[in-house]
């Protein structure tokens, strides 16, 4: 089951981002796209298959629950993208993560409970990145799951693993051909391009990113 909670008028000048809210609760469905409904137009799916029958190239953010009845989070999110559908993902769900999410295809990992203001924030993120090229997508994608980990797992559990290790040396070399391209920016140029990145931090020296927030990259 499904429902389009879209207000925008027909033939309106303005169109809204497109926002799929995937929850197999439907009062908690209700609940998200009743918080995003002012800014965003807002498809709810309470179910997988639901969500698939949703699901085109308009949706521009996907918030998915991973534990669902019939076709699980995961599952769609593996649809979505073996359909080319270029939309941000974030998995809002109960599931605690684990090293497996590093091979998953989304952006951005909450665990329930959400508040209003992370939810917004976290589509409002979500959406900015869409504009933005394709490996700086992947560095804010990689440095979520890093930070999602880091807050889960204990250093210990980091330092041995493997796959972490794999996204670490990805975030660095994203970083590097990113400050490599900023490099070449005017200041006006890189203000614009830069100024509504979540985490962008530009310094004198014209570094995309804070050396002390990666420090261990």
């Amino acid at each position: 089951m499904s429902e389009n909670t879209d207000t925008t008028e027909p033939g309106s000048a303005e169109e809204r981002p497109v926002v799929l809210v995937v929850e197999d609760e439907p009062d908690l469905a209700d609940l998200y796209a009743a918080w995003l409904g002012g800014d965003y137009e807002v498809r709810t799916a309470y179910g997988g298959q639901a969500a698939l029958d949703e699901l085109d190239d308009a949706v521009d953010v996907i918030l998915l629950d991973r534990r669902m009845p019939g076709l699980s989070g995961d599952e769609v999110l593996d649809e979505a993208r073996d359909r080319g559908i270029d939309a941000r993902v974030a998995m809002v769900t109960a599931v605690e993560p684990d090293f497996d999410i590093i091979e998953m295809g989304f952006d951005d990992y909450l665990v329930k409970p959400v508040t209003r203001e992370s939810l917004l924030e976290t589509v409002e993120g979500l959406y900015t990145r869409s504009t933005y090229d394709s490996r700086v997508q992947e560095f804010f994608s990689v440095t979520s799951k890093m930070a999602v980990l880091e807050a889960e797992k204990g250093r210990a559990a980091l330092e041995e693993s493997a796959e972490y290790e794999t996204l670490e040396r990805r975030a660095a070399t994203l970083r590097e051909e990113l400050d490599e391209d900023v490099a070449g920016f005017g200041d006006d140029e890189f203000e614009r391009a830069f100024r509504d990145l979540d985490g962008a931090d530009a310094d004198a020296d014209g570094d995309l990113f804070d050396d002390d927030e990666f420090e261990d990259i």
